[in-house]
Formats: C-alpha cells, structure tokens, sequence
C-alpha cells in the first residue's frame, strides 16, 4: 500500500506531465518498436520483439507507479504555510554551525527530492531534523556516516 506523497503545487504538474509525456510519446514509440520488430518474421527467436516487449512491460510500470504516486497525493497549499516553523513546502535558510557556510533547502516531499538543486525530502536526514523547528534554533543531527552537524535557521519561507 503507497502512503500519502506529498507534493507542491509545482510537483503535481510535473507528475502530470510526466504520466501524460509516457502514456502519448512513449507508448507510441513502444508500439512502433514492436510493429517493427514483428516485421521481422518468427517472433519466437527475435530479440528485437522480446526486448521491445520488455520495454512496454517496464513503461506500462513506471506509469501504473506514477498513477498511484498520482492518487496518494497530498499538494500542499503554499497559502495555508506560516513562517513561523519549518514544514514540506516551506524554503529554510540556515547557517552551518561547523564552517559558517549559509544554505537554502526547500523541504519537499520524497517524490520532488532534489538534492542537487536544494530540494531536501521531508524523509532525508537534513529535512527530517528541520522539520517542526522555528527560526533561530539550532537543530543537531547524526548524519548517515555518523557525524553530527549542528544548522541554525535563520530565516523561514514560503515559496
């Protein structure tokens, strides 16, 4: 059973997009690979079919998992977010304890992660350890190598 995926706003349309890009362009694609593939006489001993076949099998998939992912949402209504804690959907400043480095992170839900780009999961320890503290606190977690890291938040805010 899926359990709830939250997302923002931004992330259900990209889902959407997403389902809808698999279930037009790459269902098409597929279907032409497995045409072509036919052509090309005794379906029992082509590895063109099989792996076109495969293909569709893994497609048909990966859009079932979107559309569940779909209808398990929760979007979060960046109206109904305060300033005064940080939640998923909710942009935290921070200052690292350690070097004095200052960082964004963006809490979002495991569906939008991204950590390249500042999108923490609500999941991953950074975001886990942010999550229900205000501005100014300083949050101390273990790391999954086993160090600590101390973050103050210095500022909170809705996107």
């Amino acid at each position: 059973m899926q359990r709830d995926v939250l997302l923002t706003p931004d992330g259900l349309e990209k889902l959407k997009e997403e389902i809808e890009h698999l279930q037009t362009e790459k269902r098409r694609e597929v279907a032409e690979r497995i045409k072509e593939a036919r052509e090309f006489g005794d379906i029992s001993e082509n590895s063109e079919y099989d792996d076109a076949k495969n293909e569709q099998a893994r497609l048909e998939g990966k859009i079932a998992e979107l559309e569940e992912k779909l209808r398990a949402a929760t979007v979060i209504d960046a109206s109904e977010l305060d300033t005064d804690i940080v939640r998923v959907g909710t942009k935290v400043h921070v200052k690292d304890q350690d070097t004095g480095k200052s960082l964004q992170y963006t809490v979002v839900g495991t569906t939008e992660s991204d950590p390249a780009t500042g999108r923490l999961s609500n999941e991953s320890p950074v975001g886990k350890a942010l999550l229900g503290h205000k501005r100014n606190e300083v949050v101390t977690f273990s790391l999954p190598n086993g160090k600590k890291r101390s973050l103050k938040i210095t500022k909170i805010e809705v996107e």
